[in-house]
């Protein structure tokens, strides 16, 4: 039987979006090929006319995990204060629900670790993407040089992902929410702390 084009389509959605939940649920490594094509209600065999390999598959869910990121950040900034921007994407961020559920959050913390051992490919398709995660924390930090705030975006972006790795090891009681408060606190303090200002030079007698 033959499926049009935009059945195939349909179909090679459905499985990278199952496939971007079960990638951050179970690491790079935890996917069974065929059990993820059992859960789309699709065969083992019928996987290769969506994908030359299971990399390809990989590099694809991953992306499609981080692009979802990217929109709600985006979304958050566009319904929110200019000065209220930050703190909005932090708290969302560094958040009981966000930690909770590591196959509906973002991707980094659950899977940066095994990236980092994958290959030059996979680990350049997951470097784009994080730079655009740092590009958008980094418009959100005003009155100061591009290249500052892009060098404070890469620092909280650092602590907001080793906070929730730390909180989900934690468990979910009150340490490991103790372990998101200290997160929060240090990135929006940091934020909020001004570049301190050059004394001037004293002048030549």
């Amino acid at each position: 039987m033959r499926y049009s084009k935009e059945h195939k389509t349909e179909t090679h959605e459905r499985i990278v979006k199952q496939a971007s939940v079960r990638l951050r649920e179970r690491g790079a490594h935890g996917i069974g090929v065929a059990d993820l094509m059992k859960e789309v209600g699709l065969t083992h065999g019928g996987f290769y006319a969506h994908f030359d390999s299971r990399e390809a598959l990989v590099i694809e869910a991953f992306g499609y995990a981080m692009d979802r990121g990217n929109e709600r950040w985006r979304k958050l900034v566009e319904e929110t204060p200019p000065e209220k921007r930050l703190a909005t994407i932090v708290e969302a961020y560094l958040s009981t629900t966000h930690r909770d559920d590591p196959g509906r959050g973002c991707a980094v913390p659950s899977l940066g670790a095994e990236i980092a051992r994958e290959s030059p490919k996979t680990r350049k398709a997951f470097a784009a993407r994080l730079e655009r995660m740092i590009d958008m924390i980094a418009d959100q930090i005003p009155d100061v040089p591009p290249k500052t705030a892009r060098k404070q975006a890469m620092a909280a972006l650092a602590t907001m992902m080793g906070t929730v790795v730390m909180a989900r090891v934690a468990g979910n009681g009150e340490f490991s929410d103790d372990i998101l408060a200290a997160g929060r606190e240090a990135v929006l303090s940091r934020a909020a702390a001004k570049p301190a200002a050059k004394k001037p030079r004293a002048k030549a007698h």
